[in-house]
């Protein structure tokens, strides 16, 4: 394909290059273009680096619930906040396996397995390797979420087969103080430090909703477009209403332009990275999510169940991505 032309984002033409040196007030302006502009951007590069009539289907299945000793305000998992949900052990190996089995079946390429824990004992690292081996086995790619990693760790993680490890920075540098008191953005930085340097790829994002300013979502992008490289997946997630969080009294759910708009955002600063529309799409309508896949989207969770958060079904997934024209990323793509 031909090479865009380059020019300042501020003057409304094409961003072509992979940057990490975004100005706050470059990102700013890109973000206040005009929505067509906007789009027309954001689409321009999705089709540089991806098929845009592709869209990646990745599976999420919580293997240790509850109990979590962090204070995150938004989570419905932590032991600091009455959310209704009872703590339950690490599931089988078994069980996981088959769950992973049943989700490639449905059609999902990637597995990812999230437990909810302040980081992972030993005891606990050796079983979920053995878990990821196994779904590795199946032909999937495999994700894991477990908490803060040290470099030893990350290490075991990447020799038993794991290709994504899911570590969210949740939101902007200034407003991460008001969510989470029990650890530091930096503790969150330097799991991804880990990460990267076992040759583990990186899957993180944030949260919007949750009371922070349209200046903390643009600074959350931010900080991860600084990041070099970018992460491979970038989720973007809209608060799912959790009863007795801390969040729940100042949340607020995004301006639905508004979010596609921060979706545009997140291709232009990160094209090369898989966008994924995450948690809350129970709360979108059909035109939005195709809204957002045409500003640079283009990976979904399938499934009834997000952890311990509803997910649109896979029946509504399929029919809207045929409706659209749009089929499942191949594994690999």
């Amino acid at each position: 394909m031909p090479r865009a032309r380059r020019a300042a984002p501020a003057e409304g033409r094409l961003v072509t290059d992979l940057r990490h040196d975004w100005t706050r007030a470059e990102v700013e302006a890109l973000h206040a273009l005009p929505f067509p502009e906007l789009l027309f951007q954001a689409q321009s590069l999705h089709r540089r680096f991806f098929d845009p009539t592709r869209v990646e289907t990745a599976s999420l299945l919580s293997i240790k619930t509850g109990g979590c000793p962090e204070d995150c305000g938004y989570c419905s998992q932590t032991a600091h906040f009455k959310t209704g949900v009872e703590p339950t052990p690490l599931m089988d190996q078994a069980a996981v396996v088959d769950t992973a089995r049943q989700a490639k079946a449905a059609g999902a390429t990637r597995f990812c397995m999230g437990a909810a824990w302040r980081n992972p004992k030993s005891r606990h690292l050796d079983r979920i390797c053995a878990m990821v081996t196994a779904v590795k086995g199946l032909g999937m790619q495999t994700c894991a979420t477990l908490g803060m990693l040290t470099p030893a760790q990350a290490r075991q993680l990447h020799d038993a087969g794991l290709d994504f490890y899911s570590h969210n920075v949740d939101t902007s540098p200034e407003y991460y103080g008001e969510i989470i008191t029990t650890r530091t953005l930096q503790d969150r930085l330097d799991t991804l430090d880990h990460v990267r340097a076992a040759g583990i790829k990186v899957c993180c994002g944030g949260i919007v909703g949750m009371g922070e300013r349209v200046e903390d979502r643009i600074g959350m992008l931010l900080l991860l477009a600084r990041m070099q490289p970018h992460p491979e997946s970038v989720p973007l997630n809209i608060w799912n209403e959790v009863a007795g969080t801390p969040v729940q009294a100042r949340a607020e759910r995004p301006d639905p332009i508004g979010f596609a708009r921060l979706v545009a955002l997140a291709r232009i600063l990160m094209p090369g990275s898989i966008v994924r529309l995450a948690a809350g799409r129970q709360y979108m309508s059909d035109e939005l999510q195709a809204l957002c896949l045409l500003a640079g989207a283009n990976s979904i969770f399938i499934g009834n169940v997000l952890l311990t958060t509803r997910n649109p079904q896979r029946d509504r997934d399929a029919t809207l991505l045929q409706r659209l024209g749009m089929t499942a990323m191949a594994l690999g793509a």
